[in-house]
Order: structure tokens, then C-alpha cells, then sequence
């Protein structure tokens, strides 16, 4: 009996960095009949990855996604980049998905690389299937059952194995699917299976792994796992129908296997997915998605389109939305169905599909669109923090406006980046999830909205105070004809306990100084303290206003300003001023195979200080490091703990405290400072 096509549905594919998604999807693409020659990443012809900076560095920085069918089902998959630097960009295509395909290789040693998507899918319980790719490779079939071992450490769900490989020597040829007990091999002409009898040489270890397989499926029936006790093999319709159900409500992981460069392994998943994946209506329900009014809108995705302008991919979850639709008070300018870097006009968006609306200037990721005038507010993916700072300027003169409008189309499209204008040290930091991440929007400003940036490590926020008390006199006087100047000014200056910031005490008696100067001194002090002795914030002082004197002529707030200034300058260099760096408290994830290593690069920085570690909760075999780190010191870490992790150790941070720094690193860092007011 011929399945009824279902209505559209969306698959995101996700996995490790080069495991090669974008591989996957050219071939689904072209097992689908939606193009005649597959791509290749090396050429730069794929449908996904079609940016310039993609294909500069052979690697997906942003989704891409293709709109096509399979069999009158209609599909939009998105191929989601695998670098950690960009994770934000698979949080969009998930938060819409009704199920993700995670790609991966078969190499045990790089099985740990897929443990946070793993634990991302689990925690947000989307649907998900695992393909192990390039099983061309050498030693691939042979690896794919330590492989297997290997994801199921990282996996919360027992993983489940579909099909056992036919090899040739070290070719892989075809499978065997584990359910039908049917071997296949693969047509690399026609992109179609060929049915072969399975050879004698794999018949007892197929046998083997149908048991595993059945043993699993039962595991999620109880009426089956009898069935199965009793020695009696369910039937392939019960086979079918658990798998199903067990998919769609994550109980279990199908993994399938193949080689996408080759297209082999493609008909076999779009199968699963035709079959398994759950329809829109079930992920509105996964989403806690309860629908008001006629139409109802996700925004999942926003870009800025060359010769387009703004654009907002949006999934559909209820009614047909039309062109020139009015959703939450902005009217709809521009329908779109997306296939890579083309775009398609439409008339109408149904139901389950995914399409791209244009100019709606006020509308942003995440929103949630109805014909009431007013977004409705659903949860959607917070933004991971940021964990490297770079500043910016432009390299140009005259061009900050446009650098500015630049940035923020850049982080509309990228919630992932954050800016902050430093009033302080009059920087623009540009904050991102790594040296890539950030590098990559620098290229992005340059190649898609012409601006070119310099761009250098920002300067760290020192502060300074003092450890003496002392007394000090400020006096200003000057006579330069007419009206003179005069304030005169007597200050006890101690130190106070960390974080107390700047007190100022007024125990002035007997109208030594008029009351009326009084804020002008207080003025005149804290002015002073914007700019140290060392050329930094002074923090955590006491200064009280005991004495002084004044002219009935002369004096004024300016004069008192100035003496305020003359007294602060004169006694904090009497109060033994110290340099204070900015301490942050971070927490290191990492597999607990790599805790030692995350220990040791701790204990490796300046001042590095560990102050524990303990299982990372909900995590299996993960653990957290929790540390103190200098912020000067913070630059690189992020670097160095994916280096040490195989890319997916990762650190949250927050501000701590400010220390003490004293000696020669103390003395470079005010030596450049005094410079750099200088110059």
C-alpha cells in the first residue's frame, strides 16, 4: 500500500567538523533528482557552503539549506556548519527541525567530537539518526563496531544498528538492512540499490546483529520483548512500527552508514526519513507551539541578502501565508522558497514548509508571527557566551558610521556575536565563540558590506588603589591680574576593602571651606580617580575633607576642582598605589578523559588557580573544571582547550575579583599605558 505524502518536512544534518554534511546533502540532493551533478567542497560547486568565506576555508560557517522532494514528500534539509565556533547557527535549524541526521566518521578516536551535538539533541528531544560517513575510507568497516562502542558512551539513548556492511577487500559494495534481512548493493550510475543474496561470509554475523537489533526494538514493547523471550520473531510490520515510534520519541538512535562522496548509503536514509520522521504537527507539540489566529510563523534565521536586502526564514506551523501578508503589523514584501544561494519566488507558504520573507525590517530571529499586531514571545535557543574579544576600528577614515551599520546586520544574522562599546579604554570589542568566528566576521564586513576593519586584542581593564593611609595638602593659587585663583584643600586618604568603590567624607567644621565648594572638591577628586598614577580607575578609597582654606575674592569651584586634583595626584603617590587585574571565575567542560589537560592549562597561565572539579551534571562522562584566570590571560584559552579536546572542550566565565599585581609584570603594563596616553 503506497504511503500518503506527508506534509513538508524539515531535516537538519549536524555532526562533527569535517565529517562531511555537506557531502551528505549533495548527495540527497542528487539521490532526490534535485540536481544532475553532485558538488564537491574541493571545487567550490556544492549547493550548501556557497559564501565566499566558506569556500575560502572549505568549511560551512553558516546553514544552508535546499527545498526538494523525495517521492511526493516534500523536504527542506539544512546542512548545519560543524565547527564549534559556529554552534549558534545550529540552534536556529534545530529549534524548527522535526529531525537531525548527525554525520560522522568511522574512527573511534573521533567519536568524542560528536558528544555535545549528541547531548544538544537529547536534552532538546529532537529526533535523531546517526549516518556514519566514508565508510570508504580504509579500515572504516572495520572500525564502525568500535565506532558504534565508542558514540554509545557519549549517547543518553541506546544507539540501534540498521544495516551491516558488504565489503569488497577494503571497498565497501553495499549492506545488508538488519530489519528486511536483504542485502543491497550500491549503483553508483543510477544513485539505486541493486538486491543481491547476502554473502556467506557475513550470514553469522548478520544474524548476530538482527539479535542485537530485535533485542533493542523489543526493549520498547513489552507485549514484543515476550514475544521475543518465547523465542518468537516479531513481524516485520512490528519491526517497522516500534522503530518508528521509537525515533520519533528519541527512545532510541537508528545509525545507518555509507559513503556520500560516492552517494552510496543516500536512498537508504531518505528511506528512514520518509518512513520515521516525525510529521510538522508532532514538533509544534515537541515545541510547546499551541497556535492562536489563522497563521502562525516562525523566524528561525535572519540574513542580509546581496540585491535582496533583509531577509527572514521563517517555518510554517499553521495556514497558508501569502505574499503581501500582514504578520505582527509588518506587511510580508517578497515569498521565497530557497534552494543553496538560489532563491525561488512563491505565492504561498503551507504548512510545514520553510520559506524566506522579505524586508521586514522590524522583525528578528526567534520571533513568533501571527496576524495580531504584536510578536508573540516563545522560547527559542539563548545564545552560547562568548569567549573571545577582538577591538575594531575601521581601517579607513571616516568610515565608523558605516562599520557601525555593518555590525548590525552582522549580529542580526549572527546571534552569536556580541558588541560592546568600551566608554572607558573608547573601544569597539566585538565579542565571538573563537579566533574563526571572529576572523570570519572580519572578512564578512569586508566582502559583503565593503568595509575594511583593523582589528587587535583589546585592552584589559586594570584598575589601581593604594595600601597606605596618609594626609595630604592641595593647594592651588595663582594670580595673573584681576580676580585670582584660590582653593586649598587637606585630605586623609585610606584604603578600603575590595569592591567598596570611592567614598568621599565632608567633616569639614567652622566654614573652612564654604559649603558651597564642597561639590566641587568631591568633583575635583573623583575626576582624578578616572585616571590614576598609573594611568587607571582608582577603586576601594576613602578620602575625607577635614581642612582647608579659602580667598572671599579669589575662590571658586574651579580653584577647588583644581586643588581637589592637586591633593589626589600628590597623595596617592604617598599611599603606595598598586595595580589591580580583573580575576574571572571560569568553568571548564570538558570529557573527563581530558580533565588532567584542562587542569594543567590552567596551572600553566600566569596566576592560573584551580579551585576544583566535579562531574558536569546531565552530562555523561563529562566533567567541569572550576578555576581562577587573570583576564589578560583569557585570550587564547579557548584555543588551547579545543586543541586539547579535539575541538569540543569548551568554558564558561564570569568576573570574579581584582587582585593585586606587583613586580615586573606589574611595571610592563603601566609602562605601556604611560605610553599610550602619551602618544
Amino acid at each position: 500500500m503506497a504511503k500518503t505524502p506527508s506534509a513538508p518536512r524539515v531535516a537538519a544534518i549536524v555532526g562533527p567538523f569535517m565529517s562531511g554534511k555537506t557531502s551528505v546533502l549533495e548527495g540527497l540532493l542528487l539521490t532526490c533528482g534535485a540536481v544532475n551533478r553532485k558538488g564537491s567542497v574541493k571545487e567550490g560547486n556544492t549547493v550548501g557552503d556557497s559564501s565566499p568565506e566558506a569556500r575560502e576555508r572549505q568549511m560551512g560557517i553558516e546553514a544552508n539549506l535546499a527545498t526538494t522532494s523525495f517521492v511526493g514528500d516534500a523536504w527542506t534539509f539544512i546542512d548545519c556548519p560543524g565547527s564549534v565556533e559556529f554552534q549558534q547557527e545550529c540552534a536556529g535549524p534545530l529549534a524548527i527541525a522535526d529531525a537531525a541526521v548527525v554525520v560522522v566518521e568511522a574512527d573511534p578516536n573521533r567519536a568524542m567530537m560528536a558528544a555535545s551535538v549528541l547531548r544538544y539533541l537529547e536534552a532538546n528531544k529532537i529526533p535523531r539518526a546517526i549516518f556514519v560517513n566514508k565508510m570508504d575510507a580504509p579500515d572504516a568497516p572495520a572500525n564502525l563496531k568500535t565506532t558504534l562502542e565508542a558514540l554509545a558512551a557519549w549517547s543518553g539513548k541506546p544507539l540501534v544498528q540498521r544495516m551491516y556492511p558488504i565489503t569488497e577487500g577494503d571497498a565497501l559494495k553495499g549492506y545488508v538492512d538488519l530489519a528486511l534481512e536483504r542485502a543491497f548493493h550500491y549503483n553508483p550510475s543510477t544513485h539505486n540499490d541493486v538486491l543481491v543474496e547476502i554473502p556467506g561470509a557475513i550470514k553469522e554475523d548478520v544474524v548476530v546483529r538482527r539479535q542485537e537489533m530485535l533485542e533493542a526494538v523489543c526493549g520498547l514493547d513489552d507485549a514484543l520483548m515476550e514475544k521475543l523471550l518465547a523465542d518468537e520473531v516479531p513481524s516485520l510490520e512490528e519491526i517497522y512500527s516500534t522503530l518508528a515510534k521509537g525515533f520519533k520519541e528519541g527512545a532510541i538512535v537508528p545509525v545507518l552508514f555509507g559513503t556520500a562522496e560516492k552517494c552510496g548509503g543516500m536512498l537508504r536514509l531518505l528511506k528512514l526519513l520518509r518512513h520515521e520522521v516525525p510529521e510538522y504537527s508532532e514538533t509544534m507539540k515537541r515545541n510547546n507551539l499551541v497556535p492562536e489566529g489563522d497563521i502562525l510563523a516562525q523566524v528561525w534565521k535572519t540574513v542580509h541578502a546581496q540585491h535582496i536586502g533583509k531577509q527572514n526564514y521563517v517555518r510554517v506551523w499553521k495556514g497558508e501565508l501569502a505574499d503581501s501578508s500582514t504578520l505582527a503589523g509588518v506587511r510580508v514584501s517578497g515569498l521565497n522558497k530557497i534552494f543553496g544561494s538560489k532563491q525561488e519566488k512563491i505565492t504561498k507558504g503551507t504548512p510545514g514548509e520553510v520559506v524566506a520573507l522579505g524586508r521586514m525590517d522590524p522583525i528578528k530571529t526567534g520571533d513568533c508571527l501571527s496576524p495580531a499586531s504584536a510578536v508573540i514571545a516563545i522560547p527559542f535557543p539563548e545564545p552560547p557566551q562568548p569567549v573571545m574579544p577582538f577591538s575594531l576600528k575601521a581601517a579607513k577614515s571616516g568610515e565608523e558610521v558605516k562599520l557601525s551599520a555593518a555590525l548590525g546586520k552582522l549580529l542580526e544574522e549572527d546571534l552569536s556575536y556580541r558588541l560592546e562599546q568600551n566608554l572607558e579604554t573608547q573601544e569597539r570589542v566585538l565579542w565571538g565563540m573563537g579566533e574563526i568566528h571572529l576572523k570570519n566576521a572580519v572578512n564578512r564586513l569586508k566582502n559583503k558590506y565593503n568595509v575594511e576593519v583593523a582589528s587587535e586584542k583589546p585592552l584589559v581593564p586594570y584598575r589601581e588603589t593604594i595600601k597606605k593611609n596618609c594626609e595630604v595638602q592641595g593647594k592651588h593659587k595663582r594670580q595673573s591680574g584681576g580676580h585670582g585663583q584660590y582653593g586649598d584643600v587637606h585630605f586623609r586618604i585610606k584604603p578600603l576593602p575590595r569592591g567598596s568603590g570611592i567614598e568621599f567624607i565632608d567633616s569639614i567644621v567652622g566654614g573652612v571651606v564654604p559649603r558651597n565648594y564642597i561639590p566641587a572638591v568631591e568633583e575635583g577628586m573623583r575626576d582624578y580617580c578616572r585616571q590614576g598614577p598609573f594611568g587607571f580607575p582608582v577603586v576601594d578609597i576613602s578620602v575625607e575633607l577635614f581642612f582647608g582654606s579659602y580667598h572671599d575674592v579669589d575662590s571658586s569651584d574651579m580653584a577647588f576642582k583644581t586643588a581637589a586634583r592637586i591633593g589626589m595626584q600628590e597623595g596617592l603617590l604617598k599611599c603606595s598605589p598598586v595595580l589591580l587585574e580583573p580575576i574571572l571565575k571560569v568553568q571548564i567542560s570538558v570529557p573527563n578523559e581530558h580533565t588532567s589537560k584542562a587542569q594543567r592549562l590552567v596551572t600553566g597561565h600566569r596566576a592560573g588557580q584551580i579551585l576544583g572539579f566535579d562531574a558536569k551534571p546531565d552530562w555523561p562522562n563529562w566533567d567541569v573544571v572550576d578555576a581562577y584566570l587573570p583576564q589578560s590571560e583569557m585570550n587564547d584559552l579557548i584555543i588551547e582547550i579545543r586543541s586539547q579536546t579535539m575541538g569540543v572542550g569548551f568554558f564558561t566565565w564570569v568576573f570574579d575579583h581584582l587582585q593585586e599585581l606587583e613586580g615586573r609584570e606589574a611595571e610592563k603594563i603601566v609602562e605601556t599605558r604611560k605610553k599610550a596616553l602619551e602618544g
